[in-house]
């Protein structure tokens, strides 16, 4: 009897595997079943909130349902990230810079959210960082600027986005033993402006936000920090090929959803942005900001912020960073 009774709960059991096992690409096949939105962490004409509306638009003619964007600006990206994870539902995305909010356990002693409780789902673009001076500054290369902020210790001034590019500058600092100055600031925006007008000495930006000042020949760019050059600046050496690989590194822009999301889910979403982009008007769009389209996946996009996330960790034990918030 008890042989009989064990047998019919191991049929039972593998019953229900096999249902769940099925309503999984039963729910990619019929999703979306009503509008979606994506948050964003930034106010409108953010670069991130131009791609995700041109994004948005793209797949809202595919998947036949309205895909809206809504803008959460504040509290350093919690504000959108708070109301992606309450929303708790599988039509609801986080759409942002990764390096936003991958170095908060590393700066908040106590995180307001479970960073652990969303998932990479598609890649749509990389930001364009740089490094950029003054433009009649005598460093004509990353490694005049670095000799001479070595020579002459806690001279220089300089400015950093939050996040993920300022620790990556602090690598850079604690690799080559410099000691730089960085200003805070409100608004980074008006740094560059501070840059063009010889009140900083250096800047790490988006190329965005030094753009204007670039073109205005105020401001000099001396490399690139992603991993290739930029289309826009293609005379511009990355800071592997300058020689300083600390320097380096992508601002990853995408989709983030729950993440009970089934995979296959996942998938589809990532294959159908892949097919958003396959007529360059996305691309060619987003140039304007600063940006480059780099389509990925669920895990090229989770491998890129992981190994992010590595060397914000070894920064953050090199400098002996401790939270200050």
């Amino acid at each position: 009897m008890m042989k009989t009774r064990r047998t019919v709960l191991a049929c039972g059991l593998l019953g229900a595997i096999a249902m769940v096992s099925a309503a999984a690409p039963a729910i990619a096949e019929t999703w979306p079943r009503h509008p979606v939105r994506f948050i964003v962490p930034f106010g409108p004409g953010a670069g991130a909130d131009i791609g995700a509306r041109l994004l948005a638009e793209k797949l809202q003619a595919k998947w036949g349902q309205p895909v809206v964007v809504e803008n959460r600006p504040g509290g350093d990206s919690v504000v959108a990230i708070t109301a992606f994870l309450n929303a708790n539902d599988d039509h609801t995305f986080l759409f942002a810079p990764a390096g936003n909010f991958t170095v908060h356990p590393f700066i908040y002693a106590k995180l307001s959210y479970d960073p652990n409780a969303f998932v990479p789902i598609a890649r749509l673009s990389n930001t364009i960082l740089a490094v950029a001076v003054k433009a009649d500054a005598p460093f004509k290369t990353i490694k005049d600027f670095t000799e001479a902020a070595k020579a002459e210790p806690g001279k220089f001034n300089g400015a950093m986005v939050q996040g993920i590019t300022e620790f990556t500058f602090w690598g850079y600092e604690h690799s080559e033993g410099l000691k730089i100055t960085q200003v805070p600031y409100r608004d980074i925006n008006t740094s560059a402006v501070d840059l063009g007008e010889g009140r900083l000495q250096v800047a790490m930006l988006s190329y965005a936000i030094m753009q204007s000042q670039v073109q205005a020949g105020r401001v000099r760019v001396l490399i690139v920090n992603n991993k290739t050059r930029a289309p826009v600046l293609p005379d511009i050496p990355t800071a592997r090929e300058a020689g300083y690989p600390s320097l380096e590194v992508d601002g990853l822009v995408g989709l983030f959803g729950i993440k009970s999301i089934p995979n296959d889910l996942k998938e589809k979403i990532a294959a159908d942005v892949k097919a958003a982009t396959a007529d360059g008007t996305i691309a060619e769009r987003l140039k304007a900001t600063g940006q480059v389209i780099n389509v990925g996946g669920p895990k090229e996009f989770a491998d890129a912020i992981d190994a992010q996330r590595a060397k914000i960790a070894a920064t953050a034990k090199a400098i002996d960073f401790k939270p200050e918030r």
